[in-house]
């Protein structure tokens, strides 16, 4: 018997649902009976009954069916039930576009899907014509109009009293729940990728088994905490913690409408929530700007707590050395500024896990200073998430933390970071070049490059396919620039250009809630989006805080033109990955014009 054979993520569960039948598991922000709370032992109840039902329309041992849905409880039952019954699960992020959803589709050979609302359910139509071998729909919200005549199904029916169960599929199922084992498939989680197809990555239950040991012997995460649900399911951060979360006992809630993000976290107060980096840049700008905005003794009072917090951060750390002074100080500034800022966000935060991109280090230290514990980590799909992270105890701004107790990580040719361990997927679903391709040795070829502090933790200098070589021969990580410049409130979205130019320039997306509230405050009149970017006001606005942003990077690094776009870059258009990263080759080709014309016209 394997030492992981323990952490079987079905098994975890059934214990919890025996130890603590009538807690709650799962609970639903801002939704109607029954998914607001669904108990351990409810749990266990409707993911056995839809575990029966996935089994009576004919799925097999490692058949495929996939999740189109927002985050919500009916998500993670329809995913536990799929694994009752030895399923493989395929989950599509809410924004994904017909043609990527069918791609997916076909590619596993999906035969179930589960949506959401009424506009997936339209789609889920819409694939069902263009990929026959789906067969069966189930939708989550009852109050939409299914198609009477076609295999369409409410969920909340399914797991009502009116569904037959045959004798012999009540022993198929009890005959799968027995033969589960460590090398089945969990999923297949098809990567984005900002160039080609999406690849599908196998992940089985020893993956995501390691995954919960080695998080176990760093985090302390308890039956009594609570943990919030914002980030994608349909990710693997997101998902692997939910599994995280209710194997340990935990709460979880679900926020569907991630513009509620704020009231979720006043109401549920969470113990923990994943975030992404763009997240606390959010945060750190919004509290800065108000800050900005208060009397010279009230900006004095915020710089001077901030200051104490950061010094009592290194002692934390132990590496500074405390004293009374320190403490008093501390106390003060805990009253006045940081009880406040950790009651905005919920008051109970024990830690949050960051992944996904780089958190600019100056957003790191403020959250550290507040006492507010992000713990940065890096990880890939293909890698169950988690490869190295930053603990309460190991905090060192900047890095991405020490290995996991499970994983090996070296450094290859140019940097690239190589990891091995059980946590690895098996490889690309049906692409066994690309699968080869991707590993060196038995080693999984990352494609980010990083480095080593004497103390073993690991930093991330960038995507190696990423790096852009100026024209003066200049490397420059575009993910560091971009990193500086997001933590501006009134910049949503930046893309630089510098491959093969002689200058750095930026494409720039405004936050146009906070321009218009500055525009109005300064008496800009405009009568259209275009109109107030051009306004030479706006643009002087953005030189200065483009000029303040960039202050600690090298000359060669620093945007030296911009320009300012009406509209976003969407998902819909190409633009950006459903995880939200840059689709730089199609966002260099949509706008040439502009980016030309940065290069055209004379420098100032």
């Amino acid at each position: 018997m394997s030492s992981l054979d323990s952490f079987h993520i079905i098994r975890l569960l059934q214990q919890q649902s025996e130890k603590k039948p009538e807690m709650v598991a799962l609970e639903g922000f801002d939704m109607q009976s029954p998914w607001n709370t669904v108990s351990w032992k409810q749990l266990e109840e409707k993911t056995n009954k839809l575990s029966r039902f996935l089994i009576q329309i004919g799925l097999e041992v490692q058949g495929k069916c996939a999740i189109l849905s927002q985050n919500c409880p009916q998500w993670t039952c329809a995913d536990l039930a799929a694994l009752k019954a030895r399923l493989i699960v395929v989950p599509l992020y809410p924004t994904t576009t017909l043609e990527q959803a069918k791609f997916i589709l076909e590619n596993s050979s999906v035969k179930i899907l589960f949506v959401d609302d009424a506009q997936q359910y339209k789609m889920a139509c819409d694939l069902q014509n263009l990929v026959p071998e789906i067969k069966t729909i189930v939708v989550f919200d009852r109050a939409v109009e299914l198609k009477v005549e076609e295999q369409h199904f409410h969920l909340d029916t399914l797991l009502g009293d009116g569904l037959a169960i045959d004798t012999s599929v009540m022993a198929e199922f009890e005959q799968r729940l027995l033969n589960t084992n460590l090398d089945d498939l969990v999923t297949l989680i098809y990567t984005s990728g900002t160039t080609g197809d999406p690849k599908g990555v196998m992940l089985d239950y020893r993956n995501f088994a390691s995954t919960i040991s080695q998080h176990d012997k760093i985090l302390d995460f308890t039956d009594q905490d609570t943990s919030l649900a914002f980030l994608p399911l349909s990710h693997v951060f997101e998902r692997s913690w939910t599994f995280y979360v209710l194997s340990r006992g935990g709460k979880n809630v679900y926020l569907q409408d991630t513009n509620r993000i704020k009231q979720a976290i006043s109401a549920c107060k969470p113990s923990t929530l994943c975030v992404v980096p763009r997240f606390l840049e959010k945060v750190y700008s919004a509290i800065q700007e108000q800050a900005s905005k208060g009397s010279k003794l009230k900006q004095t009072t915020f710089s001077w707590a901030i200051n104490v917090g950061t010094q009592k951060f290194e002692v934390s750390q132990d590496r500074r050395k405390n004293s009374l002074w320190l403490v008093l100080q501390y106390r003060v500034a805990d009253k006045l500024v940081f009880r406040k800022l950790q009651n905005a966000l919920g008051g109970q935060l024990k830690f949050m896990p960051c992944g996904g991109a780089a958190l600019e280090a100056n957003v790191a230290s403020f959250f550290h200073a507040i006492d507010i514990p992000v713990l940065c980590g890096y990880g890939m799909t293909e890698t169950t998430a988690t490869v190295t992270c930053n603990t309460i105890t190991n905090r060192v701004t900047g890095s991405n933390g020490q290995p996991l107790s499970g994983m090996e990580v070296k450094l290859g040719l140019d940097n690239e970071i190589l990891i091995r361990g059980d946590t690895v997927m098996r490889g690309y679903y049906n692409r066994p070049a690309d699968t080869a391709a991707s590993f060196s040795k038995g080693w999984l070829k990352t494609g980010d490059a990083g480095e080593f502090d004497d103390n073993g933790n690991l930093y991330i200098t960038d995507r190696i396919k990423e790096l852009m070589k100026t024209s003066n021969g200049k490397y420059i990580a575009p993910q560091r620039v971009e990193g500086k410049v997001a933590c501006c409130p009134f910049i949503e979205q930046v893309a630089i250009v510098a491959d093969a130019r002689n200058y750095v320039t930026a494409l720039i997306v405004p936050a146009f809630e906070a321009l218009d509230s500055w525009a109005k405050e300064k008496g800009i009149r405009y009568e259209s989006p275009l109109e107030l970017l051009r306004h030479s006001h706006v643009v002087e606005h953005f030189e200065q805080r483009l000029k303040d942003l960039q202050q600690e990077l090298a000359g060669f690094e620093k945007i030296k033109k911009f320009t300012l776009l009406p509209t976003a870059f969407s998902i819909e258009e190409g633009l950006i990955t459903p995880t939200l990263k840059l689709r730089r080759k199609k966002i260099y080709e949509t706008y040439a014009k502009e980016i030309q014309a940065m290069y055209t016209k004379k420098m100032a």
